[in-house]
């Protein structure tokens, strides 16, 4: 299963649709593929997708978008994904618009879905329903162009929800169907929830090698659930072995750098294994660069990254895009009269001009805090 594109329509906050591809835009040439991931004829996605903005530009809203959507392609309830928090400005007779393409097994898919909330006469409460829903299929031996990836004819037409809602309920997608016929479920590993708050979020026994490479003194460390608590046994070089039985506990004896990689680090190692897909917000916190870099190089080795596993992650940082060759794998966002993403490529069309530089010059606008407010603030301390 590897997602193509995923477009939204009538978010709450946003200016525009929302677009996100995950197909290399720009052209491929022989050296790019040994970073990319091929899936038929000329079409390959990429490795990894960041989304760069100043504070309160949108990047977090967004990747709870794309979450929703990966929740909703594997028919998990809408009112039952946790990011469905992104709905709760929407008011009853608001609809939003989720269209999803995705690839499997020489088949590309389209799933479109229309979503709106009703009100609960008992107590004044809403839920999110599924107004309409429409799905399509072509065999991918039929596309020819990367034009033609994403369009759909009524021949393609495979079910829609008038013939399906009388057996589902109303928060869940029609996919369900398909999903059981073909297993075709998204791994993904979303580390979103986390980000407020660093705690270890992964059971089990941590390798070695992972725990040298974030904390050299680490012996081991090993993490088993046990009724309600978690058993936690951690050792250090020529210490005695520490009994825990709280994640949280962890905080005092190992660094919020370390605890955050292991988390991370675990999940790409699951995204690694199934191909899935890997969700970071804010992905430079409590790390540093080299740290960051890493990872982001691990997604792009192909003899690490086998089964074309996704990274997708927010940053503020600017120097993080100097990792990518390709612009089509940045996304730009800004918030100016509502919520914008810029795919990089559509902007700059070279790849070889260094992109921190781009970036912080503002020569995107809106990239920068505004000078008007750098010397508001300055003033404001010279007077204290």
């Amino acid at each position: 299963m590897k997602l193509l594109k995923i477009s939204i329509e009538g978010l709450p906050h946003f200016k525009n649709n929302l677009e996100i591809d995950f197909v290399a835009r720009q052209r491929v040439a022989e050296d790019d593929r040994e970073q990319l991931s091929y899936i038929f004829s000329n079409i390959y996605t990429t490795p990894a997708l960041s989304f760069i903005g100043i504070n309160a530009s949108g990047k977090t809203t967004i990747l709870k978008a794309i979450s929703f959507a990966i929740d909703l392609l594997n028919n998990r309830p809408l009112n039952h994904i946790p990011s469905k928090g992104i709905f709760d400005d929407m008011d009853c007779g608001q609809q939003v618009c989720f269209s999803a393409c995705f690839y499997h097994h020489g088949i590309v898919y389209k799933l479109q879905t229309v979503i709106g909330k009703k009100e609960n006469p008992m107590d004044g409460s809403t839920n999110l329903v599924i107004l309409d829903e429409t799905l399509w299929s072509k065999e991918s031996s039929r596309i020819k162009t990367k034009k033609s990836l994403y369009q759909f004819e009524d021949s393609n037409l495979r079910a829609g929800r008038d013939k399906n809602a009388e057996y589902l309920m109303d928060d869940v997608s029609i996919i369900v169907a398909l999903n059981k016929k073909q297993d075709t479920n998204f791994f993904l590993y979303d580390t979103s929830e986390f980000t407020d708050y660093n705690m270890l979020n992964v059971l089990g026994k941590y390798p070695k090698e992972m725990l040298t490479f974030l904390d050299p003194s680490i012996e081991y460390l090993f993490c088993q659930p046990n009724e309600k608590k978690v058993d936690i046994k951690l050792k250090f070089y020529g210490r005695d072995t520490i009994h825990l039985n709280s994640p949280l506990e962890l905080n005092k004896y190992l660094s919020s750098g370390t605890i955050k990689g292991l988390s991370v680090f675990m999940g790409a190692v699951f995204a690694f294994t199934a191909g899935g897909y890997l969700l970071v917000d804010e992905l430079e916190n409590h790390f540093n660069k080299e740290i960051v870099s890493t990872l982001i190089r691990f997604f792009m080795d192909k003899k690490i990254n086998k089964k074309g596993a996704t990274l997708i992650f927010s940053t503020h940082y600017s120097e993080l895009l100097d990792e990518f060759d390709r612009n089509d794998e940045i996304y730009i966002i800004r918030n100016r009269g509502g919520i914008t993403a810029e795919n990089l490529s559509d902007i700059l069309k070279r790849n070889d001009i260094k992109k921190s530089e781009i970036y912080d010059s503002d020569f995107l606008k809106g990239t920068v805090p505004a000078y008007e407010s750098y010397i508001a603030l300055k003033k404001v301390l010279v007077s204290l």
